[in-house]
């Protein structure tokens, strides 16, 4: 499910960020799986040992976009994300925390939080579990959905058939009902559903729409672990424009690694509109892995999974955005080219003043000039304030 780690030259970590992670600690616990657990898991849809999940167990579905089916346009069709955890097995939380805490410094972020935060790093992940989904409650008419089984990283995906009486529309909004035993610990899931024609928006989010401060190991697991996240000033403002005048489709497309979904899921919730996030598999068993799953590799990581989105919203005319920190420009720049037409326009926020961060050649003429290659001009634009944007917004066809 993973797209390849190689490195390009927006992509290249400092003396700095090899030293800090050589700090950070290992996480003994997220993979302590069973052994016919982990055994079944190579066998894929086919594991002959996987089983339900139990109230010892934690779910989270993740949000999705149902789209309409290319074979039978009545139909609707969506790709269903789930983790699985055991719940409170991290042992190394105390440890973890206590280590960052020591290479961050004091925080007034309350110490609950921290761990809330910690936690799903150092929790055993679980392979060969399944799960129930029903549309319309538990009392739904057709068999519920069956998601799973996970992988060895606790992941399941599975493109599913919406099973449904309802008669659902571009812009409405499900809330499945998990078919799980009492003491099960879940995140709820919604299901936005898109139809083919209309706008689509495509967002990175660290440093795009989030404080990150990517360019900074430091700054990342202080943003990530100790801090109230931040909004980019003036982010939530366009965003709420753009979704006032174009109503599109939301994905939020992150190298942030999954363990972060509820994290940013209530950022997202508090500062943008709703939509679908896309995170990345993890399967380290080091927090510095961290740090290397949210800085390399990152453009064939977002190119493969904007490959889904054109999969499922051929037809949508989609915005990019994102920023100069890493490779959003070169993805887009593919993305562009791979898929004609498909994509109208492209926004990079050009990032200043961040510790550890080639300014002048991240946010040189010539490196967008090479991503952008054969893009016209009237595509693509560099901003340093949102605000910079809403005559170009404004000027797309609704």
């Amino acid at each position: 499910m993973q797209a390849s780690n190689e490195q390009t030259p927006h992509e290249a970590p400092t003396c700095t960020g090899d030293s800090i992670k050589k700090s950070l600690p290992d996480l003994n616990y997220r993979h302590a799986h069973q052994l016919l657990d982990a055994f079944g898991s190579h066998f894929g849809r086919h594991n002959p040992f996987q089983h339900p999940v139990t109230s010892k167990d934690t779910v989270w579905f993740f949000d999705n976009t149902a789209y309409r089916s290319p074979q039978n346009p009545s139909q609707w069709n969506a790709e269903f994300v789930a983790t699985y955890f055991l719940t409170d097995s991290g042992k190394d939380l105390g440890h973890v925390v206590a280590v960052l805490t020591d290479l961050l410094g004091r925080s007034d972020t309350p110490a609950e939080v921290i761990q809330d935060r910690v936690q799903p790093f150092v929790d055993t992940t679980l392979p060969s579990r399944v799960v129930e989904l029903a549309f319309g409650g538990e009392e739904a008419v057709g068999s519920p959905m069956k998601l799973g089984p996970s992988e060895r990283n606790g992941l399941s995906s599975n493109d599913l058939e919406i099973i449904s009486q309802s008669n659902w529309k571009d812009g409405n909004v499900a809330k499945p009902t998990p078919l799980v035993s009492k003491g099960t610990t879940v995140i709820n899931m919604e299901t936005h559903f898109a139809e083919p024609d209309g706008w689509g928006f495509i967002s990175d989010i660290d440093d795009s729409i989030k404080i990150t401060l990517t360019p900074s190991p430091l700054g990342i697991l202080s943003s990530t672990f100790t801090s109230i996240p931040q909004p980019v000033a003036g982010m939530p403002e366009l965003y709420a424009h753009i979704a006032k005048l174009l109503s599109p489709a939301w994905f939020y497309l992150s190298a942030s690694p999954y363990n972060l979904y509820p994290f940013l899921r209530e950022f997202r919730q508090e500062h943008y509109p709703p939509g679908t996030i896309i995170l990345r598999d993890a399967s380290w068993t080091n927090l510095s892995g961290f740090l290397t799953n949210l800085t390399l590799g990152t453009q064939s990581y977002k190119v493969s999974r904007m490959d889904k989105i054109h999969q499922w919203l051929p037809k949508r005319r989609m915005i990019c955005l994102g920023d100069s920190t890493q490779s959003d420009p070169e993805a887009y720049g593919e993305i562009y080219h791979k898929y004609p037409g498909w994509v109208k326009a492209i926004y990079i926020r050009k990032v200043t003043d961040v510790a550890e961060f080639n300014e002048a050649d991240k946010n040189s003429d010539t490196r967008f000039e090479k991503a952008f290659l054969d893009v016209p001009k009237e595509i693509w634009k560099t901003f340093t304030h949102p605000s910079e944007l809403v005559s170009l917004v404004d000027a797309l066809q609704p």
